[in-house]
């Protein structure tokens, strides 16, 4: 017992050490230097002395239009306010990576800006060019600039007062607008990532991991999963950059949060703009923070009323709302953590790779037993027949401990997607469930420890063997039947160790087992299975 508790000690810190040198850990900076609003009131500075139409002002009149693209066309729709006048300020909305449709997206938003003078056009997105893995927010900023086009033409539109609005990936997508046509009028910046895509993702998984409570070890999976070539390729966007185009803006910057998102950089961010655009003629910056709003900037789904107020009022009073104090007022933001690079993994980078050696690891553990089963099944058929067959098989005491290893490696590696599925879903929903967070760790753990006994009860039966006495430790007519051909008998070895297995069959299971389970706790190894400590 000692020796086999020993063995499964030595195994378990050896695959510690092959999980901590084999990929990238997660150590994020912390938060320094908070970004303090000047006061908790949003609203806008800079308001002409006559002030400005309010949200509620206008009825709102919609129009289907269709905006006509290199190749395609889309759907948009027009919402204008009845009675404004002429040379109205227009807005183009541009979509995050969740919204797609002109009739679903930016409703509230768009209808109560409208009604209080300005006039919106939301288009649908371009999805011919849009996947999963590939997206090019160069390419789609030329087809949202065809919108930007179709509302200057628009009768009661100024055409040098037509701004953009961008929400999450669109805040990507809308300085690459504003730089290639500088004749846009201003930019609003929602729930900007600011940083790559690859940063904002590892910033968010971080983000909900420390929500959900999740036990330290699992966040080394952050930059191994983030960080390396996804399988099947593409995502080239994940890498792209938009600092350079924000140094290039000319035009001025509302840039909003909510203080309840987990997903955004949301003090960063502000900052990051803010510095770019410091030196950049025209190119002011108003920052406004709602006090817990989400993502869309909602509370309990209902858009945060200051939120449409602030937005119409800031585009109404341009220039003069562009620089006017306060820069920076709202809630008082709270992000814990820098986003930053995102180590890459120094062995298993490419997901091509791991998902291959998981493959021909579950692959090998299915084909050994199943190559002897079927020869066993071939040896009674014979023996029916009356034909002679040599016993062949497995040292005694290793099947056991043999298939249980196999067994332990492959439910390891199942738990380990169970958990980790069930731990997504906490939080994305943002919930906290102690039995699935740290009880499921525990039981993903105990699992691949107790795969670990049948390796150390394996290699103990092993030493066993080669010792003096295992010549004498079974009879060759006590092997498994395996009628294959061989004629060797499980015997003595030249050092009088015995065989762990005799005849070519068991011979495969044998090595197909101990090769695929051993890539797979490599593998469990790397992703925290048996890192020390919880």
């Amino acid at each position: 017992m000692f020796r086999t508790a020993a063995t499964t000690a030595a195994l378990a810190v050896v695959l510690a050490v092959v999980g901590a040198v084999t990929g990238p850990q997660w150590d994020p900076v912390p938060v320094g230097d908070h970004l303090e609003p000047a006061t908790s009131d949003t609203a806008i500075g800079g308001v002409p002395p006559g002030g400005v139409a309010q949200v509620g002002t206008y009825d709102v009149r919609e129009t289907e239009v269709t905006v006509r693209l290199d190749g395609a066309s889309v759907d948009g729709l027009l919402r204008e306010p009845v009675g404004a006048g002429d040379d109205r300020p227009g807005m183009v909305f541009v979509h995050g990576a969740g919204t797609g449709r002109s009739t679903e997206a930016f409703v509230d938003v768009a209808t109560e800006l409208a009604s209080a003078g300005v006039v919106t056009l939301v288009p649908d997105k371009r999805l011919d060019t849009y996947t999963t893995r590939h997206r090019d927010y160069a390419a789609m900023a030329d087809d949202y600039a065809r919108s930007v086009e179709l509302l200057r033409g628009r009768p009661g539109v100024d055409p040098d007062a037509v701004g953009v609005y961008g929400e999450s990936e669109g805040t990507w997508i809308v300085p690459i607008m504003a730089v290639d046509d500088p004749r846009i009028a201003f930019t609003v910046l929602v729930s900007a990532p600011v940083v790559p895509p690859r940063q904002q993702a590892a910033f968010a998984v971080d983000s909900y991991l420390r929500n959900t409570d999740v036990p330290h070890g699992v966040f080394r999976a952050i930059p191994r999963a983030v960080g390396m070539a996804l399988p099947g390729g593409g995502f080239e966007y994940a890498d792209f950059d938009v600092q350079p185009y924000l140094e290039q803006l000319s035009q001025p910057v509302l840039v909003v949060y909510g203080t309840a998102d987990p997903s955004m950089p949301v003090e960063q961010g502000a900052r990051q703009i803010m510095e770019a655009t410091a030196d950049q003629p025209g190119a002011g910056t108003t920052v406004r923070y709602y006090e817990g709003a989400n993502h869309g900037i909602r509370i309990d789904d209902e858009l945060v009323p200051a939120f449409p107020r602030d937005v119409a009022t800031w585009v109404l009073s341009l220039p003069t709302s562009a620089d006017a104090p306060p820069q920076v007022a709202g809630a008082q933001p709270n992000q814990q953590y820098l986003a930053g690079p995102v180590p890459t993994p120094r062995w298993l980078g490419d997901g091509d790779v791991l998902v291959a050696l998981v493959v021909a690891a579950v692959g090998l553990l299915l084909l050994g037993p199943v190559v002897r089963l079927a020869v066993v099944l071939v040896g009674r058929l014979r023996r029916v027949v009356g034909r002679t067959v040599r016993p062949t098989g497995l040292a005694p005491g290793v099947r056991g401990p043999l298939l249980a290893l196999g067994a332990g490696a492959i439910a390891t590696t199942v738990a380990l997607v169970v958990y980790l599925l069930a731990v997504a879903r906490l939080a994305l929903d943002y919930e906290k469930d102690a039995w699935v967070v740290q009880g499921g760790w525990v039981a993903v753990r105990l699992v691949g420890l107790a795969t670990l006994v049948a390796a150390a009860l394996l290699l103990d039966r092993w030493a066993a063997l080669r010792g003096p006495r295992g010549a004498h430790a079974r009879r060759p007519d006590e092997l498994d039947d395996d009628p294959d051909g061989r004629t060797q008998h499980l015997g003595a070895a030249a050092d009088g160790s015995v065989l762990f297995a005799e005849g070519a069959s068991a011979r495969v299971m044998l090595w197909c087992v101990l090769v695929g389970t051993t890539v797979l706790l490599a593998i469990l190894a790397y992703w925290g299975v048996y890192q020390l400590g919880i």
